[in-house]
């Protein structure tokens, strides 16, 4: 593409292209020039010359003969004697002679039994040409090829800072960016008021954005504290109100939801805090098992259903492992299963783990053909859509997927049901333990309650 190619290369190639262009041009010049020579000169004036002798012969037939220092003549008859042999074999029309490495021809014409050959020297014509022509050519191209040079040299001193400049921007370090080599007196000596001015603007550019990254890190730092503490505590209260008060029945219904609200929402603080920290620090490189991910969330997924006449079933043909972390797939798989929870009222949700990827199917509401494209987006809510949500799940799930490359394609059908598939293209299989029997029946959920 052109946008790969260095200005140095594309300066190089530029000046290339005229020196060749310039070679080719003047090539077909000294072409043009033979042939004008030839046909348009030569040939007409011994045209000319012919019909200047046999007129004159007619007149007078002891005419003389031409014979100059570029052209001699030939008149060829029965009697002649004094003929050169190669002269009598010379048919009627124009001939290259052979032995010559120049414009020399011979012309022969032919009139009441007579033949006149007119042979022209081109030797004397040749040297004009090389003095006053190819000569005075090859200066003019010396010339060419001196100035083309030299406004080649001039180009690369006036684009060098600019090359240089890309080279120092290339190598700065986003995390810790030096913005000193910026500085008006570590700049090249070449440098004109258009590249200060442009390491300037870069400079102010890299501060700025050092400034930026700073207050990201100190909001990354101050919310996990600031967010997960009143989170924290809400779940404690939650959970202790449970074991030491005799509730009733509805009131421990409000509580299960108050502390799975607060799951959810620590959950989307941590999916919050994940994406926007810049760099992946703190994420295990080890290799991750889906399989283990997959069961913990759906354990959790258990709570969400049990008023729904809805059973989650998990198989698996291999162990799947892949590199990453388990709070990043905690958070997409999670996700994916409490959005197929959520819009599930009756029936099924399969999941199904294979080689290199794993799928989740519903039969659920479904989603419309023509909004599939649209879920990605950040708090889109579809017709089929439900209160409750917060219209940014599947948009976090979107941007792990990006994030770590593990690509997400969901196919639905209204009122018919959903299915995921996330592929994880890096990922491994591992035989499934011998007494495992793969990841059969996990959570049944409980019938409706009627009371």
């Amino acid at each position: 593409m052109r946008g790969d190619v260095s200005l140095a290369r594309r300066l190089t190639r530029a000046i290339t292209i005229q020196v060749v262009l310039i070679t080719l041009a003047a090539l077909l010049g000294v072409y043009l020039t033979t042939l004008l020579l030839e046909n348009l000169l030569i040939k007409q004036a011994l045209q000319q010359e012919s019909i200047h002798f046999w007129d004159n012969r007619a007149k007078d037939p002891g005419f003389h003969l031409p014979n100059t220092a570029n052209l001699t003549g030939y008149l060829v008859t029965e009697n002649s004697q004094h003929t050169p042999a190669w002269v009598n074999d010379l048919s009627a029309g124009f001939h290259r002679l052979p032995s010559a490495m120049d414009l020399s021809m011979a012309y022969v014409t032919a009139q009441n039994g007579e033949r006149l050959v007119l042979v022209f020297d081109a030797k004397q014509v040749d040297e004009l040409a090389t003095y006053f022509g190819l000569v005075p050519l090859a200066l003019v191209l010396v010339l060419l090829y001196l100035s083309m040079w030299s406004a080649y040299r001039v180009s690369h001193r006036i684009f060098s800072p600019v090359i240089w400049l890309a080279n120092k921007v290339n190598e700065l370090d986003p995390q810790a960016p030096d913005v000193s080599v910026f500085r008006p007196e570590n700049l090249p000596v070449e440098a004109d008021q258009e590249v200060r001015v442009l390491a300037g603007a870069i400079s102010g550019f890299a501060e700025r954005l050092d400034t930026f990254v700073a207050r990201e890190q100190s909001f990354t730092r101050d919310a996990s504290h600031e967010l997960r503490s009143p989170l924290t505590v809400i779940r404690i209260a939650a959970e202790m109100l449970l074991t030491e008060q005799e509730l009733a029945p509805k009131e421990k219904n409000s509580v299960h939801r108050i502390i799975r609200a607060v799951q959810d929402m620590e959950e989307l603080t941590e999916s919050f805090l994940m994406l926007a920290r810049e760099s992946e620090q703190g994420l295990s490189p080890e290799p991750v098992c889906i399989n283990d991910v997959v069961k913990e969330e759906l354990d959790r997924a258990r709570l969400l259903v049990e008023h729904k006449s809805v059973e989650i079933h998990a198989s698996a043909d291999c162990r799947l492992l892949t590199n990453g972390s388990d709070k990043v797939l905690s958070v997409l798989i999670g996700n994916l299963l409490r959005n197929a929870v959520n819009y599930t009222d009756a029936g099924a949700i399969k999941v199904h783990i294979k080689k290199g990827q794993i799928s989740i199917e519903d039969t659920g509401v479904g989603i419309e053909k023509r909004q599939l494209e649209q879920v990605f987006q950040p708090f889109f809510r579809g017709s089929s859509m439900r209160n409750g949500g917060h219209g940014v799940g599947l948009t976090i799930v979107k941007r792990l997927s990006d994030r770590f490359g593990w690509p997400i394609q969901i196919d639905s059908t209204l009122n018919v049901g959903t299915r995921v598939l996330v592929q994880f293209p890096e990922s491994h299989c591992e035989p499934l333990a011998a007494d495992s029997g793969g990841i059969e029946k996990i959570a049944t959920a409980l019938p409706v309650n009627k009371s």
